[in-house]
């Protein structure tokens, strides 16, 4: 079984963003760039498959700037075996991502496409949906558990409101990974050194013939509003009296 999996270069979840004078944006400028953790556990479920017999090659992919490339050693060394860049500085919107990725998996032919539920800078949660949609391939989004059976299907539990949902999908099929899938590894010095000499293809949005204008337009960025500070009451009676008179949620 061969899986393509996509991650996406994005500002690392430990920095505290900040937003740019003119309000267009968030200022990138010499922040620490790493992996989105929902894609990295992706890629730790597709080397699990690998490590149990279950898949036979890992392909990576990302679309990005050149820099991206650090992301996809990143992933090297975590366990795959090669990697593609779709390389752009242009803003590529999930649709556009979508579209980018089945071009590559027309090309790779994978059984199935892994990645993360949801990017953690623009959250939109709408790529692999989008992907699986163009492609026409069954999906299970939001997974918590994963298991191929080795005879064409893959059961997935995905998380729902109600609680979970137990689908059983026939590949080629797209997945999205939840936090619960499981604990991504930290790779090693060694496989450090090994995944610079990994294969890493570099392509483009014009070699694949793929329109990325952005459909979107954003209007304003700003920060969320400051919490007030919190007010001490003396007894039951007054909190109640507050709740209904003044927050008005009672």
């Amino acid at each position: 079984m061969k899986l393509l999996i996509a991650i996406k270069r994005v500002v690392d979840y430990n920095v505290k963003i900040r937003i740019k004078a003119d309000h267009t944006g968030v200022d990138t400028t010499n922040l620490k760039m790493s992996m989105n953790p929902f894609d990295e556990i992706a890629v730790e479920e597709g080397v699990r498959w690998k490590e149990a017999g279950k898949a036979d090659e890992i392909v990576v992919v990302s679309i990005g700037p050149q820099a991206a490339q650090d992301t996809l050693r990143t992933a090297l060394a975590m366990g795959a075996d090669r990697a593609v860049l779709v390389q752009t500085d242009a803003e590529v919107q999930p649709l556009g991502v979508a579209k980018l990725l089945k071009a590559v998996a027309l090309a790779e032919e994978p059984d199935v496409i892994l990645l993360g539920k949801q990017a953690i800078d623009d959250d939109s949660n709408q790529t692999g949906q989008a992907l699986a949609a163009l492609l026409g391939w069954p999906q299970g989004t939001y997974i918590s558990e994963a298991a191929p059976d080795g005879e064409g299907r893959i059961t997935v539990v995905r998380e729902i409101d109600g609680g979970l949902e137990t689908l059983s999908l026939a590949t080629p099929c797209v997945i999205t990974t939840d936090l619960r899938l499981n604990e991504p590894r930290y790779a090693s010095l060694p496989n450090i050194m090994k995944a610079k000499k990994k294969p890493l293809a570099v392509t483009t949005p014009e070699e694949l013939d793929i329109d990325i204008a952005p459909r979107l337009v954003t209007l304003k960025v700003e920060e969320p509003a400051a919490r007030k500070a919190g007010v001490m009451v003396g007894s039951v009676a007054e909190l109640v009296d507050k709740l209904k008179n003044e927050a008005k949620v009672l």
